[in-house]
């Protein structure tokens, strides 16, 4: 019969390596997980920290003092890179990124000023939906050039998704019809939505057209009414007319709005051509005697 064979024992010198080693895995996964955090995850971490200390102190102070002024500009300074993160979002509209941080900063403050600590949500949670919000108010306040309807502006930021999406799905731009069709309204709301995303920037009449070196807008649309300068003129005579006799403006209408000769008018009067000459004359002394243009 073969010997049967004893169980090893270790030695100490082995349970002292082992116990080395089983230390060293256990830290393993937090190294890693060390290794992992790229500083921009540990300034993100950093920042939540230093806020959520910054909050703990304020909620402690009396607003309008000098401390909590201090705390209070300490917290919107160590997260503006929230605003700056969420102004990046409108790069495509071609306003001055200086000007939408701005705007942004403002819902950034908004939101430091109602922020409840004990609500257990993170600061950045609560913050991005007031910084994005007031962004979009700018745009929809003050940016456009046109004024566009509040309903007609959310109706055009569906519209622009819609097309984004279709377009990427057809490999083509889509339709009218096939972009009411996916948001399920009439086409004529696409067509005035569309209009609206044009209102945010408008051209100059003056501005020459690129490339086709045709003259400017306002050459091509407008043109010079020659029966503009007789607008006064006429409301003068009409004001001048109704300080006359009746007879006397009767006369002057026969005469220059129906174009009679004075022989036609005395017959249409039953006076003599003589009678009506003389009447014109002393109407014509009239108006320019009231006519405080020629005084």
């Amino acid at each position: 019969m073969p010997a049967s064979t004893a169980p090893q024992v270790p030695s100490q010198e082995a349970a002292s390596a082992g116990a080395d080693e089983a230390a060293e895995t256990e830290q393993t996964p937090s190294r890693a997980a060390a290794r992992a955090l790229t500083p921009a995850k540990k300034r993100g971490a950093d920042t939540r920290a230093l806020t959520q200390v910054l909050f703990a102190e304020l909620k402690g102070l009396e607003p309008g003092t000098p401390q909590h002024d201090r705390v209070r500009a300490a917290l919107i300074e160590a997260n503006l890179p929230l605003v700056r993160y969420a102004a990046a979002r409108f790069r495509s509209r071609n306003e001055p990124m200086e000007d939408v941080v701005q705007v942004g900063t403002i819902g950034l403050i908004n939101a430091i000023d109602r922020f409840d600590p004990e609500r257990g949500v993170q600061f950045p949670t609560f913050a991005m939906p007031t910084v994005v919000g007031e962004i979009k108010r700018y745009f929809r306040d003050n940016v456009r050039t046109v004024h566009v309807p509040r309903r007609l502006h959310e109706l055009w930021v569906q519209v622009t998704s819609a097309t984004e999406d279709l377009t990427t799905a057809f490999g083509r731009s889509p339709t009218t019809a096939e972009i009411a069709e996916r948001l399920r309204i009439a086409e004529d709301e696409v067509l005035a939505c569309i209009e609206a995303g044009r209102s945010y920037h408008a051209t100059s009449l003056e501005a020459a057209q690129e490339g086709d070196g045709l003259p400017g807008l306002l050459d091509r649309l407008g043109y010079e009414d020659p029966a503009l300068d007789g607008v006064e003129h006429r409301d003068l005579v009409r004001h001048l007319l109704v300080q006359l006799p009746e007879r006397e403006q009767r006369i002057l209408l026969l005469r220059y709005y129906s174009n009679l000769t004075q022989s036609q008018i005395s017959a249409e009067l039953g006076v003599s051509q003589m009678h009506v000459s003389r009447l014109l004359a002393r109407s014509f002394a009239r108006l320019r005697s009231a006519n405080r243009i020629e005084a």
